[in-house]
């Protein structure tokens, strides 16, 4: 599985931009969506601009990787880290 990860573009390119997300920078190649201008959020797989995010998807997505990565280190409260998903009643869905 190829996990994405949000990046806001720093510095611009037609082709490539420079792009960060939590102090890690990236050149990724914006081919599939275009040049975009600073401040964009993308939507980065291996090293390559997928998909234009809104502010709200990137915090939503970046919030589930972060919840992930908590995972991988073993912690157990994750509920924080997913608090946009609506999960499905106790009673379940009418039968």
């Amino acid at each position: 599985m190829c996990l994405g990860i949000p990046m806001r573009v720093v510095e611009p390119g037609e082709f490539v931009a420079l792009c960060e997300r939590r102090g890690e920078r990236r050149h990724l190649n914006m081919m599939l969506v275009g040049p975009q201008p600073a401040g964009t959020w993308v939507l980065a797989v291996i090293d390559h601009a997928r998909e234009i995010l809104s502010p709200e998807e990137a915090e939503q997505i970046d919030r589930a990787v972060c919840g992930l990565e908590a995972m991988q280190r073993g912690e157990r409260d994750l509920d924080g880290y997913f608090a946009d998903l609506e999960l499905p009643s106790e009673t379940g869905p009418p039968r």
